[in-house]
């Protein structure tokens, strides 16, 4: 990604129109700085939360996409590679039918594992109306925390970006400790 000070000259020069697109690709940090430009009346906070909602829904959209009408464009060899055999995804499906809802709620809220989350959503093919509403129910608090944290602390964007890929990458850790422990359970009582 491009600098965050370039970043904030793109926004505060050419208004919502650069906020949108990089939102998409990266909305904490963006909402971070846009609701901290809003802060000092260049643009409505209210104008900056619709929109990184609305971003951040068209890039969890993308994702799905990807998931849903992009595995069978992987040339086989690359779906075994990945584990993506028949079975894995009938079970990946029945996960998401019955337990969609909050993995989906987890991926957004941790932020490390949402991007994979989302784009299993899409393998799974879960129902898309029910993945666009959990989305917009995990992304509006979420936009609207990381909206007052940057009206109201929004100058200190350099440090809160450093919390936020901080607190990201101990949550991975977290998360990757927890699948290795799951999985060697898992293991030792097949074994």
């Amino acid at each position: 990604m491009i600098g965050l000070e370039t970043v904030t000259a793109l926004m505060a020069k050419h208004g919502l129109a650069v906020v949108a697109p990089i939102a998409v690709l990266e909305g904490p940090i963006v909402t971070v700085i846009a609701a901290w430009l809003a802060s000092q009346n260049l643009f409505s906070l209210w104008s900056v939360v619709v929109t990184v909602i609305v971003a951040d829904l068209v890039g969890d959209m993308g994702l799905y996409a990807l998931g849903r009408w992009g595995l069978h464009r992987l040339p086989k060899r690359w779906r075994d590679k990945f584990g993506l055999n028949r079975a894995r995804l009938v079970s990946t499906g029945r996960h998401f039918q019955n337990k969609g809802v909050r993995t989906l709620l987890f991926g957004k809220w941790t932020h490390s594992a949402g991007g994979p989350v989302l784009v299993a959503a899409g393998v799974a093919r879960m129902n898309i109306w029910v993945f666009m509403f959990t989305n917009l129910l995990a992304t509006v608090p979420k936009s609207l925390i990381f909206a007052g944290l940057g009206y109201e602390l929004g100058s200190y964007y350099g440090r809160i970006d450093s919390w936020i890929t901080r607190i990201s990458l101990i949550l991975l850790g977290a998360i990757l400790v927890a699948l290795a422990i799951w999985y060697f359970r898992r293991r030792s009582r097949k074994g």
